[in-house]
């Protein structure tokens, strides 16, 4: 693996689908990447209950009880300058995200910077509130399609890179999402076969 280690804020709130925020901050972390995952009104050590978002065949997604997910900077000193990518999951966190100015102008900042950004599923209500999505091809979770295009956006059904723009519908298309983020972030992931006891 070769790469610069980056910088990434997440932005988690209470209820955050759990693997949709579990999984990229671990894989990032993994990865080498420095991970500041804040929610507002919040600081390091506190945590945001998760929801666990499944599709079971049902007219929607059903949804259970998730993890405590444990937060690792404080929100209020949160200066958006200072990162190299945005990460932006779902769950029921954005619906109520995207009414914090602060949380819409950090997402602003990132847009402007043409900085990295990855948004997943209902993450993309953020990125709408903040007026970022016009003229740029995304997707997200099925049912917001016609938030997206209210605000400009151009919808897709598959996971989506649009310059520095990744999106997904959902934590079924981690793999893919995570890959076109990754080399957005300009990280290459040795592919090869790790060595055995025999070699």
């Amino acid at each position: 693996m070769s790469m610069t280690a980056n910088q990434i804020l997440l932005l988690a709130g209470d209820y955050v689908e759990d693997y949709e925020v579990m999984v990229p901050f671990q894989a990032l972390e993994m990865l080498g990447h420095e991970v500041h995952a804040v929610c507002p009104e919040k600081s390091a050590g506190d945590t945001c209950p998760t929801a666990v978002h499944d599709f079971e065949g049902d007219q929607t997604y059903s949804e259970k009880p998730g993890h405590d997910f444990e937060l690792t900077h404080d929100f209020d000193a949160v200066d958006p300058s200072e990162y190299d990518a945005l990460v932006v999951p779902g769950g029921r966190a954005p619906e109520y995200l995207r009414t914090y100015d602060e949380v819409l102008e950090i997402v602003r900042h990132f847009f402007e910077a043409e900085k990295p950004v990855a948004a997943l599923c209902h993450g993309l209500q953020i990125l709408a509130a903040a007026d970022v999505l016009e003229g740029r091809t995304c997707t997200a979770y099925p049912a917001l399609e016609a938030d997206v295009k209210a605000a400009g956006g151009k919808w897709e059904d598959d996971v989506t890179r649009d310059g520095l723009l990744v999106t997904a519908q959902a934590w079924p298309d981690h793999p893919e999402w995570l890959a076109a983020f990754l080399e957005c972030l300009g990280t290459e992931v040795d592919h090869t076969e790790p060595a055995t006891a025999d070699d």
